[in-house]
């Protein structure tokens, strides 16, 4: 599988990675989902504190024992939970972040983490002691680089110019072309790579997908979500499937280095991993994709 360098660092990505949060709370089918990814050539694997409670983080951090070297690991900050409250709080504090580092540590069983994400981030945060915390979690040692998961252009822009962010993690598909306008040339400027969540938009742009429209995407209606599969279906996709074709999609614009489709089957993994060697879309077929699917734009999320 090609491999992509993460921004600025030293990180070098499979171009298709591995979102953990989908794979449940049944540990040995979890974990025998990340041994068949290792195996098929993904190293990259995202998951966050947060996911079960912390229970995604410790069956990831059995799952790559004995083969830490062989793995980018992702995780991320910022949610925390609340004894006897339901849910959590944002708390991007410098104490929280390097308290909740430690604790992921012990659950990914690893004493380094590749890349350590702020999960999310408004402009009323304190950035500059966000940076701070994560700046001084590299002098220590306990993480390598760090980055931001975000949809916020703003606070986007923010981290791109203040920090020494190496990537931004944020939603990208066909049916979600918002960092194309505002995003992706920042990022391109900057060094810093994209990492694509969501590029089969919830499973609406794989061959099954048709029932998971019902209840549409972002500001596509069911019937207009639809429409969008038919009419990319009857393009020429050069042997690719409709997931493939999507993923390459998401995979297109240079700042991207990976894209992290999420899987809870062997069989979603597997199609995952084939598009990893199903060819580039060249510019033609990027043309066309584009003339169906419209530029959506980032309206809130600021």
């Amino acid at each position: 599988m090609r491999k992509n360098r993460l921004g600025s660092s030293d990180l070098f990505v499979s171009e298709i990675g591995l979102g953990c949060m989908s794979l449940g709370t049944d540990k040995q089918a979890a974990i025998s989902l990340i041994e068949e990814a290792l195996e098929g050539g993904v190293n990259f694997f995202d998951t966050a504190d947060l996911y079960d409670d912390g229970l995604n983080e410790t069956i990831v951090g059995e799952a790559i024992r004995g083969k830490r070297k062989d793995v980018v690991l992702a995780t991320k900050v910022g949610n925390r939970r609340v004894p006897g409250q339901e849910g959590w709080v944002w708390d991007p504090s410098k104490a929280y972040i390097k308290d909740a580092v430690k604790k992921s540590l012990s659950r990914l069983q690893t004493d380094y983490i590749d890349l350590y994400q702020l999960h999310g981030g408004t402009l009323d945060d304190p950035i500059d002691e966000t940076i701070e915390a994560f700046e001084e979690l590299k002098q220590e040692g306990l993480i390598r680089h760090y980055g931001i998961s975000s949809i916020r252009p703003n606070v986007i822009r923010e981290y791109a110019q203040r920090s020494n962010i190496v990537s931004v993690m944020s939603q990208y598909s066909i049916l979600d072309r918002r960092p194309e306008e505002e995003v992706l040339p920042l990022l391109a400027e900057k060094g810093i790579s994209l990492i694509a969540r969501g590029p089969v938009a919830k499973g609406i742009l794989t061959g099954n997908g048709a029932a998971k429209a019902d209840k549409g995407y972002l500001d596509y209606g069911k019937e207009e979500a639809l429409q969008v599969r038919e009419q990319l279906q009857e393009l020429d996709l050069q042997g690719r499937s409709l997931s493939q074709t999507a993923i390459r999609y998401a995979l297109s614009p240079p700042a991207v280095a990976i894209a992290i489709p999420g899987a809870s089957s062997s069989a979603q993994l597997r199609l995952n991993i084939e598009a990893g060697g199903a060819q580039p879309l060249t510019g033609t077929e990027l043309g066309a994709i584009r003339l169906i699917a419209r530029a959506n734009r980032y309206e809130q999320h600021r």
